[in-house]
């Protein structure tokens, strides 16, 4: 059994998914409610009618196992789902995830462990495991499924172990003599739960402790009093008892007497304060989104004597072990101590730091020496064995913060303390672990930060924006980050979340705009300077921080350092050795110099499913790029990077339309950002042979992965790049890239057609054959962007014609599309069956889903929506297996309709939201404009006129801002609007805007589109009292199209209302007689 150990799961509060680090975004109520219900139950099956009735309630669909089924499959998509993290097993769905990954089961493990401590009689270690379980709560628990039935009796569960963890970290605090701080907080959790004897209890003892009798006393006959008045009974036993205890004046914790407070001017009990030793410094800020982090490190600590915290310079490690400290001190009777080993210059004086800050002396010496008054001479001693004779017998813990520069010196004193003194921890903060036995190290991760296509509304909730938000109301009083929000994502992003970066960000605020600060990043080292004077020095600026990391580096390591700095997107390891090996360092020690950068926080390693990444946060990069910039090798550094990716992508485009395509689609995807660093250089360097080699073999990756916006530009650059002595292969294949990305992308539309035209025109004059897939392929979707049939100038027969197998499936596609355009509806099923054949054969999905997607739109006008629906929940799944969001987008709009149809309209909406959210996200206008559509059919469908026309007109506004925008789109937004204006019985507009419709769909070969255009006539022509035209255009529409069934919402009422108004055998007689009429006279009948 398998389970994910990347990704860490959140239901103590909101749903919270992150995979290292990152924020997973999980969006609709649905979604989240059935990954709530899987995390419940972790690692284990949890049966379908449990799902169905979680996420549906009392109103589960008509196909309710086959919603599900499409649910899992958006839940596999939106956890990047790559390693089989959702399993289906014959009973259900089983979530392959570590329970320990899970913050409930993980609170249900520390909270067991806390109260079997605290039931051992150790309080102190209690206290940590019950502090390190409540951290993890951060609301209501399963905020998502608040009122869902099928989960009350779990959140009853965990709210009650979450009181009872509460009662118990309170008796630590009662037994740990915190008394003073358990008064304080009792009352607020009693008035929550007034009727918990223990807390009640726990009050009186917090209150008598404290010196406060009275006050004691008084709560126990306010106990009394409400549990008399609510239930009618008497407190306990034990409760009684402990009052009599207390008015006898017996009652002491642990057995003993306290000892009289003292009284202060108005002779009330001041609680007795016990101080706690130690040297943590007092803090001066606030202490911003580690509160897990310190949770965390006090639980290691609870288990480990030795724990370090690595991370890069400006990680916050500091600050996070001066908190975590804290957080323990209750259990160190002998203190908290700060060893400050920044300002240590040689190793020989870190034991003497240690001694002096812990505040240690020697111990006397014999009274024999003493007795003759001369004073002796202190006898010479090893640092170390003064150090442990110091600590000897001694419970407390040491933070060693800053031990990068002794790292070697700081390892030895740790081992030898560690056994030598049983009592004594050790925290320590570096850039590299000690590397001795025992030691537990702990990365400390950037702050939390937005995703970057996030609502910036909800930026706020992010710990990085939140620490930024709050420096900057220090400098500008009155500041409000969410009037910049947008601005401060980017700081915040750019900064990769670094504490430091993001204060010396903060602090320009005094002169600057989050927007002025966010645009000048690029120069960050000049920018980011403004740092407290009171800091060490390397913490003042930005460049100081890295730089003395990397002044700690030997030779080797800051070769490798600068050379890394070209990757874009991290690095693979062969990536690594291939591309930075060579002059001076060869490549079998490319792998142990990458070690050290790691073990020394410059490079981060990241799993990405079998293999690890290593990349280089952006400052760090930045900062290493200007060493390359210095070393006289940037050029040889970056070709070699360019060449590299080059070749990676050739090899790489024929696997994409294959079985292997899976495996592929992932490796291009992880170096996506490489790939784009490659072709921006070689753009920057003027290598159009390399820049038009890397445009033809993303064409197809750009097309799939849906950067079709991105390629077509990036292609466009590269054309103008390239001149007449290009090589012809390679420049055409670049046009056929730009092209089809840029018809695909639904940018400059007119350029696209010229481009794959000339395409096409140099293929056959000047190109050898077989061509490349993207180019036989031109022709093809120059017809289909016009509404043409794509078998016009002998299209198809090239493709027919052509050895590729992926191709000739794609040429059947193209013929089944064409056949259906026309209303050819058995001969188009039949050529569709033949490509989803070849596409299954050849083991290329997005052939396979394509082909289903068609096939199901043919079941949704055939009046077959369950079929139809589990063909598109199939297609959907496949899409998103390879990441295809152009595709998906479209698919789920129409699997939105089709739910729609089958009367499921809650789902219809949810799937509608959610997809029309994430096409405005990422400026998908085209996917928005169809989505928009269909928001305003269901509001007409509903009676909501003016909510329709609100969405009506935000599709029209995309339509005449988006010149790219087909004919055939603009014929379906004209004709809704038309159909819209005919209900609410402005018959002149209707007419003004179904005729505009009419002559847009005529210039097409889009026979739904037409179809859609002669209903809204008939529906007119009705509405101006001429039913049998209406009956008319109806056949007509049926000849068009190729089907008679009547399926859709203005379908169904506009047919009715003619049959109505003729009677059946009227309506028969006239829809027959349209049905009959040629094309070009049911157009003028309706025109």
């Amino acid at each position: 059994m398998r389970l994910d150990t990347e990704m860490t799961f959140a239901i103590l509060g909101p749903l919270e998914i992150r995979r290292c680090g990152a924020t997973v975004e999980i969006a609709g109520q649905r979604l989240r409610t059935l990954l709530g219900l899987l995390l419940l139950d972790a690692g284990r099956v949890v049966p379908v009618d449990r799902l169905i009735a979680g996420v549906w309630e009392d109103r589960p669909p008509n196909a309710a196992g086959n919603a599900l089924q499409a649910l899992i499959s958006r839940l596999r998509a939106a956890l990047a789902d790559q390693r089989g993290l959702v399993e289906a097993d014959a009973a259900g769905y089983r979530l392959a995830v570590d329970p320990g990954r899970v913050d409930a089961h993980r609170f249900t493990r520390l909270a067991a462990e806390g109260r079997a401590a605290l039931a051992a009689g150790s309080p102190a270690d209690a206290a940590t495991a019950l502090h390190a379980a409540l951290a993890l709560w951060r609301g209501p628990a399963l905020a998502d499924l608040a009122g869902n039935d099928t989960v009350a009796a779990a959140i009853t569960r965990l709210d009650t172990l979450r009181l009872a963890a509460l009662e118990d970290r309170v008796e630590t605090d009662l037994l740990l003599g915190r008394q003073a701080e358990a008064a304080a907080e009792l009352p607020g959790v009693i008035a929550a739960h007034p009727l918990r004897e223990r807390l009640r209890g726990q009050l009186m003892r917090a209150l008598y402790g404290s010196g406060r009798h009275v006050e004691a006393l008084a709560s126990y006959e306010d106990a009394r009093a409400v549990f008399a008045d609510r239930l009618g009974v008497d407190p306990s036993p034990e409760l009684v008892g402990l009052h009599l205890s207390m008015l006898r004046r017996e009652w002491a914790e642990n057995g003993l007497r306290l000892p009289s407070p003292d009284r202060d001017g108005r002779g009330l009990p001041v609680p007795a304060e016990v101080p706690r030793r130690g040297n943590l410094p007092a803090r001066l800020t606030s202490f911003v989104g580690r509160e897990r982090d310190v949770a965390r490190t006090a639980e290691l600590l609870a288990g480990h004597r030795l724990v370090t915290l690595l991370g890069p310079g400006g990680a916050g490690k500091t600050r996070l072990s001066i908190e975590s400290a804290e957080a323990v001190a209750g259990r160190m009777p002998d203190g908290v101590w700060l060893v400050e080993l920044a300002p240590v210059a040689e190793p020989s004086e870190v034991p003497q730091a240690v001694f002096s800050a812990l505040e240690l002396r020697d111990p006397p010496p014999p009274a024999s020496l003493t007795t003759s008054g001369a004073l002796p001479l202190p006898a010479a001693r090893d640092p170390l064995a003064r150090l442990v004779s110091g600590l000897a017998g001694k419970r407390l813990l040491i933070v060693l913060d800053n031990c990068e520069h002794v790292v070697e010196a700081a390892a030895a004193l740790a081992d030898r303390v560690l056994a030598g003194c049983p009592g004594v921890r050790i925290l320590v903060t570096s850039r590299e672990p000690l590397g001795i036995t025992g030691e537990t190290s702990r990365p400390v991760p950037p702050l939390g930060l937005p995703p970057g296509d996030g609502d910036p509304g909800d930026a706020l909730g992010y710990p990085a924006v939140r620490l930024f938000a709050e420096r900057a109301a220090a400098v500008r009083p009155g500041y409000r980050a969410e009037d910049e929000a947008a601005a401060v994502v980017r700081i915040c992003r750019e900064l990769d979340g670094m504490p430091l970066a993001i204060e010396l960000a903060a602090a320009r605020l005094r002169s600057l705009s989050a927007e002025q600060i966010a645009h000048r990043l690029d120069d960050r080292f000049r920018l980011l300077t403004g740092g407290s004077r009171t800091a060490l020095p390397r913490h003042q600026t930005l460049r100081a921080v890295v730089g003395w990391s990397w002044d700690l580096l030997d030779e080797q390591e800051r070769v490798l350092a600068r050379r890394l700095s070209v990757f874009a997107g991290g690095a693979a390891l062969d990536c690594a050795e291939e591309i930075c090996s060579g002059h001076g360092l060869d490549r079998a020690e490319v792998l142990d110099v990458l070690a050290r950068l790691v073990d020394k926080s410059l490079v981060v390693a990241q799993s990405h499913g079998a293999a690890v990444r290593y990349r280089m946060l952006e400052t760090i990069r930045a900062y290493a790029a200007e060493r390359l910039a210095e070393s006289g090798e940037q050029g040889r550094v970056r070709l070699a990077h360019a060449m590299f990716f080059t070749e990676l992508a050739e090899r790489s485009d024929p696997g994409l339309r294959g079985r292997g395509q899976l495996a592929v689609v992932a490796e291009m995807a992880a170096e996506h950002d490489n790939l784009s660093a490659a072709l921006r250089w070689t753009v920057e360097a003027s290598r159009s042979d390399l820049a038009l080699r890397l445009v033809g073999a993303l064409g197809w990756y750009w097309w799939l992965r849906g950067y079709r916006a991105e390629g077509a530009h990036r292609a466009h650059e590269v054309l103008r790049l390239a001149g007449d002595d290009a090589d012809p292969a390679r420049l055409t294949l670049a046009r056929a890239s730009y092209g089809a990305n840029a018809v695909g992308g639904g940018i400059e539309l007119d350029t696209a057609r010229a481009e794959l035209a000339e395409v096409v025109r140099l293929a056959r004059e000047e190109l050898a054959r077989p061509w490349h897939p993207l180019i036989v392929m031109a022709g093809p979707i120059i017809a289909l962007v016009t509404g043409l049939p794509t078998g016009n100038d002998h299209h198809l027969d090239e493709m027919l014609a052509h050895p590729d197998p992926w191709v000739l499936a794609s040429a059947r596609l193209f013929q089944g599309f064409d056949h259906l355009s026309t209303g050819r509806i058995p001969e188009g099923r039949a050529k569709l069956s033949a490509a989803l054949r070849d596409f299954q054969g050849i083991g290329d999905r997005w052939g396979v889903a394509n082909v289903l997607a068609s096939l199901s739109d043919l079941h949704f006008l055939q009046g077959e929506p369950e079929r139809a629906l589990e063909e598109v929940h199939r297609a959907i799944a496949l899409m998103e297996e390879i990441g295809a969001v152009d595709e998906v987008a479209y698919m789920r709009g129409r699997l939105a309709v089709g739910l729609n149809l089958t009367g499921d309209r809650a789902a219809a909406e949810e799937i509608l939201e959610e997809t029309l959210r994430d096409a405005v996200r990422s400026g998908d206008r085209i996917a928005a404009l169809s989505l928009l559509s269909a928001r305003g059919d269901f509001a007409r469908e509903d009676g909501k006129l003016d909510e329709a026309r609100h969405y009506y007109a935000e599709a029209m506004r995309v339509v005449e801002e988006t010149p790219s925008v087909s004919l055939q789109m603009r014929a379906s937004v004209n004709a809704v609007l038309g159909l819209l204006a005919e209900q609410e019985g402005d018959l002149p507009r209707g007419r003004r805007l179904l005729g505009t419709a009419l002559e847009q769909a005529s210039e097409t070969a889009d026979v739904a589109v037409m179809g859609l255009v002669l209903i809204g006539c008939a529906g007119l022509v009705l509405s101006e009292g001429d039913p049998a035209t209406a009956a008319m255009l109806l056949g007509g529409a049926a000849a068009v199209r190729g089907i008679d069934a009547v399926v859709d919402f203005d379908h169904v009422r506009i047919t009715e209302r003619t049959m109505a108004a003729l009677g059946r055998q009227e309506y028969s007689r006239y829809y027959e007689r349209g049905r009959l009429m040629p094309r070009e006279k049911i157009i003028a009948l309706a025109g």
